[in-house]
């Protein structure tokens, strides 16, 4: 970030809080605590109304009620925000498709012949022809049956308790439960409702959420936590779970979408034979052993998707789980006798 960018990004950092340290400005952009006071001297030399004060609650302070026009993108901001792109599905389902399409028609616009001559001077290759990016999930219908979303978004807005019927995965019925929510979460293409319920944090799906009431309740959260940081917390939580730890043996030449499907729940990868002289985790017979870890023994039912490419070594219940739910899919796709 060069000190013009550095400058305007302070610039919105104080009229967002209004008074910040300088040491707090250094750890943000990387810089000495010097760097910032010579920043903040410019700032005031160009008559921005910014000051500091001195004694234990001094820091650097904008004066209040100044409103500064920060929002300027400079050409490398905008190329990267045009590559990123606005995800057009997810915005039509906030009920905000119109400025997402008012918003990609500003980004996308060939600017001033200044920016265009200062492209063509470069001799870097345009961001947007070496990255493509594509934010849609793997193996996701493009309509799936979430809730209404932009309706539960502004009624989220309302910051109200909710009842809402869900059903948990794994059963067959919704059932009432009042939270207290946070918003939601677009994660891997999936909307989720963050909110507490007894006090306790969770993530419900909106896929199975089937209706919700707002009531006249005012929401009640925990001080100093955001819905960013809640839901981070939920993710690295249910990544980490370990209670259930399943040693697979896996045909070798799945294991690449094994990675890609399990994720992080693929703890580790060995030989099948432990002794076997070989380059690759692969033995003889063209077999690996994995260990998966799930935060319930429910969770192996995700093995299935591997077909006859894999066999549960232990533990017992796994592999008997395991068994069992194969046996019923076979029962149901069986096609009759004549």
């Amino acid at each position: 970030m060069n000190r013009q960018q550095r400058l305007l990004a302070m610039l919105a950092a104080l009229q967002a809080r209004r008074r910040t340290t300088a040491k707090e400005l250094a750890a943000e952009f990387g810089v000495s605590v010097r760097t910032v006071m010579r920043d903040v001297e410019a700032l005031a030399a160009a008559e921005v109304p910014v000051f500091t004060e001195r004694g234990r609650y001094g820091g650097i302070v904008l004066l209040p009620g100044t409103q500064l026009d920060v929002s300027r993108l400079s050409d490398t901001e905008t190329e990267l925000l045009t590559v990123l792109g606005i995800d057009l599905v997810q915005a039509r389902k906030l009920g905000m498709e119109a400025a997402a399409r008012s918003a990609i028609d500003k980004l996308t616009a060939r600017g001033t012949p200044q920016r265009r001559a200062a492209s063509q001077r470069s001799d870097l290759i345009p961001l947007a022809e070496v990255v493509a990016v594509d934010h849609r999930a793997w193996f996701v219908p493009d309509e799936d049956e979430e809730a209404d979303i932009a309706s539960l978004t502004r009624d989220l807005r309302r910051g109200r308790r909710l009842r809402v019927r869900y059903r948990r995965s794994g059963t067959l019925r919704h059932r009432p439960t009042v939270v207290d929510p946070y918003g939601v979460l677009l994660r891997a293409g999936r909307w989720y409702l963050v909110a507490d319920t007894d006090g306790e944090p969770r993530m419900y799906a909106l896929s199975r959420l089937a209706c919700w009431e707002v009531l006249d309740e005012p929401r009640m959260l925990r001080p100093n936590t955001t819905l960013t940081e809640l839901a981070g917390t939920l993710g690295a939580g249910l990544e980490d779970a370990r209670d259930v730890v399943v040693t697979v043996r896996l045909d070798a030449d799945r294991l690449d979408i094994a990675k890609r499907i399990l994720g992080k729940r693929l703890l580790s990868t060995e030989t099948a034979d432990a002794n076997a002289d070989t380059d690759t985790d692969a033995d003889a017979d063209g077999t690996v052993l994995v260990r998966v870890g799930y935060d319930r023994l429910d969770g192996v039912r995700q093995l299935l998707q591997f077909s006859d490419h894999f066999e549960v070594v232990d533990p017992p219940a796994a592999r008997e789980l395991v068994a069992r739910l194969a046996g019923a899919i076979t029962l149901r796709h069986r096609t009759p006798s004549p």
